[in-house]
Order: structure tokens, then sequence, then C-alpha cells
């Protein structure tokens, strides 16, 4: 790759990063979710492999906890969903009720909602970039 697509890949990847997390936070007011933000974020790993290659990418950034991340957002995103279960409220019964007081970081509503999303964000992208990290990786050539 040429050095301004480097220049540029590398620029522009916490911004892609930022704009990721801010789609998974305004997802239960606004539009985005966890997915729009899960793809968003992979996206900007996906341009790093293509600007640096496999070998550079896996140097500077952690893509190999993609997996684990992966699994342990589809058990938050499951938790979440079948939780109230357990108190004997229907699946996916949200925490505080409408109209029950909220707990605020900032301008950030914390509630359930956004635990499901920040699962499925985590399961999206790291289920992604472990694809990513698979397909990039170099096969050993076959003997003809």
């Amino acid at each position: 790759m040429s050095f301004f697509v480097r220049v540029w890949a590398r620029i522009l990847l916490a911004p892609i990063l930022v704009t990721a997390v801010a789609l998974l936070v305004r997802g239960y007011a606004s539009t985005g979710d966890g997915f729009a933000g899960g793809v968003v974020a992979a996206t900007g790993v996906l341009l790093q492999y293509v600007a640096f290659g496999q070998r550079r990418v896996e140097a500077f950034l952690p893509v190999l906890w993609a997996g684990p991340a992966a699994g342990w957002g589809l058990a938050l995103a499951l938790a979440v969903t079948f939780g109230p279960g357990v108190l004997g409220r229907a699946p996916v019964s949200h925490f505080p009720a409408p109209g029950a007081h909220v707990t605020y970081v900032g301008m950030l509503e914390v509630h359930t909602a956004l635990l499901f999303d920040a699962g499925v964000f985590l399961t999206v992208f790291g289920g992604l970039v472990s694809m990513l990290h698979w397909i990039a990786k170099p096969r050993p050539e076959r003997a003809p």
C-alpha cells in the first residue's frame, strides 16, 4: 500500500471507533444500535488490514481478543434477554421499568437496553474481526 493510504488509515482509526461507540450508546434513543456500531468498528479494523497487512495489524491492535470478546458479548446479551426469567418476569424485561428512576452517567441513561446493545456490539465486532483474522492469515503453499 502507498504511504498516503497508510497514513490515512492510521488517522481514521480513532474517529471510526468513536463513531462506533456513539452508535452503540445512542441506539436506544436514536438511529444506531449495537449491531451497526459493531459493523462500523470492524470496518475500521478492516481498513487497517488492507493498509498494513496481517502481521503489522496484529502487532499493534489486540485483534486476538476478538474471539473471546464475541463470546462474552453473546453471554451478556443472553443474560440480559433471559435473566429476568429468573426473577419471574418476561424475557427482555427492561430495568428500570418504564416511568421509574433511571441512573445517568453524564447524559447517558444506564439500563438493560444499553447492556443488551453492548453485548450485541461485542458479538458482532468480535465475530467480524475474528473472521478478518482468519481470512488474512497466510496459508502454506501446496506443492503441485
